[in-house]
């Protein structure tokens, strides 16, 4: 749990909160209802500091408000793109962040904007929980010198890029040789990724508390290369013998270099853990129902899906109207 914060699962919060605004400047959803919610939560007495920027100025400067206190909670506008990027501009500093979807799908960006002054009644009463999350390092080294070091939440790509050959990837686990991939690139993901790119490319939805890494090779040439999943408490490393020359190194769908041959790619878990503030009625595989379309033909119909341990039919008849769905980008 961030040590920053002052926000306590099952205990009331503070009566002022130190809350920070994100969103993209460009978006103008955006900028509207980060101007309404900064006036009504000043109105309840909070601190409120408004950080909104262009998509490609959100790695700049310190994040929590500018008289040298830290943030109690983020409320992140827009969608899984805005958290990615607050992920980002937060750095080493994480505080615990309220997803508001503004956007069309999102798996991180998960409550609507009508939910928020239930969720802030919550989050005051102490009714939430702080789920902690993987983050990563990535560092690429060349002849022995690090030429880039990136904090990231989603996944660290390598991409073959022009001319659209295969390469080569050395995938190196505690030091062994662990296998080659001749592929069109490779995705190692973390579990809150593992709904992103990594999904996109077939790989596996991983519950996004768990600390392990998902590598997922893109259109292997091997049909036996397969998604493998590995504890985060090790320390990976590729190499690229051979790359093309766009092949590249993508975290987080930024660009951080290309690769020339022998580049190293070290990946480990950072000590900051990325926080996401849930409530009583936003959980895990709610999101997964929601976002993903699941239910058995319950979603969407009005009717209750079976608690655990209920007949399968034993709720149907009492049923609630379902949830509807959220948006991100």
């Amino acid at each position: 749990m961030s040590v920053l914060s002052r926000l306590h699962p099952e205990h009331p919060s503070p009566r002022q909160l130190n809350l920070v605004i994100a969103g993209s400047s460009e978006v103008p959803a955006v900028v509207a209802e980060a101007s309404r919610l900064q006036s009504s939560l000043q109105k309840a007495g909070h601190r409120v500091t408004s950080r909104l920027a262009l998509r490609n100025d959100w790695s700049e400067g310190r994040f929590h408000p500018d008289d040298g206190t830290t943030a109690d909670l983020v409320l992140a506008l827009g969608g899984d793109g805005t958290i990615l990027r607050t992920a980002r501009w937060m750095g080493y500093e994480q505080v615990p962040v309220l997803g508001v979807n503004l956007g069309t799908l999102g798996f991180l960006a998960d409550f609507s904007i009508l939910e928020m002054d239930a969720v802030l009644e919550d989050i005051a009463g102490g009714r939430f929980r702080l789920v902690e999350h993987l983050m990563f390092e990535t560092e690429v080294i060349r002849d022995r010198v690090t030429i880039h070091r990136e904090l990231g939440l989603n996944e660290t790509s390598i991409l073959a890029g022009p001319p659209f050959s295969m390469i080569e990837i050395c995938l190196f686990v505690d030091g062994e040789i662990a296998t080659t991939y001749r592929s069109d690139g490779l995705i190692v993901s973390t579990p809150v990724g593992s709904t992103a790119y990594n999904l996109s490319a077939g790989g596996p939805i991983v519950r996004k508390d768990l600390d392990a890494f998902i590598f997922t090779p893109l259109s292997p040439h091997t049909l036996t290369n397969r998604t493998v999943i590995d504890s985060a408490m090790r320390r990976f490393e590729l190499l690229v013998p051979r790359p093309n020359q766009g092949s590249a190194c993508v975290v987080d769908g930024r660009m951080i270099t290309g690769l020339a041959a022998d580049d190293r790619v070290l990946i480990r878990r950072a000590t900051p853990r990325f926080t996401l503030v849930e409530t009583r009625t936003h959980g895990y595989y709610r999101t997964l129902r929601d976002k993903l379309h699941w239910g058995g033909g319950i979603h969407g119909t009005g009717l209750r899906a079976p608690r655990a341990g209920e007949a399968h039919g034993a709720g149907e008849a009492h049923g609630a109207g379902a949830a509807p769905d959220g948006d991100a980008v």
